[in-house]
């Protein structure tokens, strides 16, 4: 596999309607450039590593730059044991062919469920958060992790996407996770390691962290080229006119998730 760091991100999934107030009148354009083997060059992220529980194995949730809105995913192992792609566990739509990633927003699409390009690559995590458990908590957590990866076989914008995935996982390890899962994957990790580490005023910034986001220039790589951070010659082949998707406008709604009008970026 190509770095392929823009056609396997993740989109977020609403749980409240917390997370429709965060998109109100936001028009989201959104896009899948092709693979290269050139990446667009990206300010080193923010990979400070927040750690809580004890143990001599891991668990570490993680969000990563792509080319869109990023990616949830979480890899895990020995401590002091650098991580192999069997070690890392996310939810993405299926393959290399940004199509995929196009359609899964407005129908599910075959996911794959274990690494994807730049997901072992420090220079695009942009949030951080470990859990240290024994050897027996370990084993039983990989085993629900093979379970869910198993039956997770589509992946949907709106129905079920990468911070789902997630969540699933740390409500399984008895976490918090945060309360929408249709937000920016940055800001799902981030909170989730607030909430989890002491500070449960955190999952009332969800809306304010989301709408920073929104604007941060180095997002992703269509916010950099938008902010003059990057250049589109410095960006992979065939991102000058990839497939791409517009998201019309949410409205606020109190409508439950599956039936609230508008639909999400990733």
């Amino acid at each position: 596999m190509n770095r392929n760091l823009i056609s396997r991100s993740s989109s977020t999934r609403l749980l409240s309607p917390l997370a429709l107030i965060v998109l109100t009148g936001l028009g989201l354009s959104v896009a899948s450039a092709q693979t290269s083997s050139q990446s667009p060059t990206l300010r080193p992220a923010n990979s400070a590593t927040a750690t809580s529980g004890s143990g001599q194995y891991y668990f570490e949730f993680r969000s990563r730059q792509s080319w869109d809105y990023g990616h949830t995913f979480v890899v895990f192992g020995r401590v002091g044991e650098p991580p192999s792609k069997k070690n890392v566990a996310g939810l993405s739509p299926k393959g290399d062919d940004p199509r995929m990633w196009v359609m899964g927003h407005y129908v599910p699409v075959p996911s794959d469920t274990g690494w994807t390009d730049g997901d072992l690559e420090d220079k695009y995590t942009t949030s951080r958060y470990r859990v240290l458990v024994s050897k027996e908590q370990y084993d039983r957590t990989v085993a629900y992790i093979r379970q869910l990866q198993a039956k997770s076989t589509t992946w949907s914008v709106e129905l079920y996407n990468c911070n789902a995935f997630v969540a699933d996982i740390a409500h399984f390890m008895g976490l918090q996770a945060p309360s929408s899962t249709w937000i920016y994957p940055k800001v799902f990790v981030t909170n989730m390691r607030k909430i989890n580490t002491g500070h449960p005023e955190a999952a009332n910034e969800l809306v304010s962290e989301n709408v920073k986001e929104m604007s941060n220039p180095t997002r992703d790589g269509r916010a950099m080229i938008n902010a003059g951070l990057i250049h589109p010659n410095s960006a992979p082949a065939g991102s000058a006119s990839p497939p791409h998707v517009t998201i019309g406008a949410v409205r606020v709604s109190n409508r439950p998730a599956s039936s609230a009008g508008g639909s999400p970026g990733e």
